[in-house]
């Protein structure tokens, strides 16, 4: 496995957690709602859909 895919693997794993602890203080606004939640709420339950999404790409670069 080469060096560049590890770090790739590495970066997604980071996003979920990223938006989580650095986003939050960002997005915290009640305006826009999107599909009938704050802001903040949204970006959080967004940020939680994203780490199954971003494991599955992880799990699909390890080829096995």
């Amino acid at each position: 496995m080469s060096h560049g895919a590890k770090v790739a693997r590495v970066l997604l794993a980071c996003i979920s957690p990223t938006m989580l602890l650095i986003g939050v203080p960002f997005a915290n606004h009640i305006e826009p709602r999107i599909f009938g939640l704050p802001f903040l709420l949204a970006w959080i339950v967004f940020s939680v859909l994203m780490a199954p999404v971003s494991l599955a790409i992880i799990y699909r670069m390890e080829g096995r």
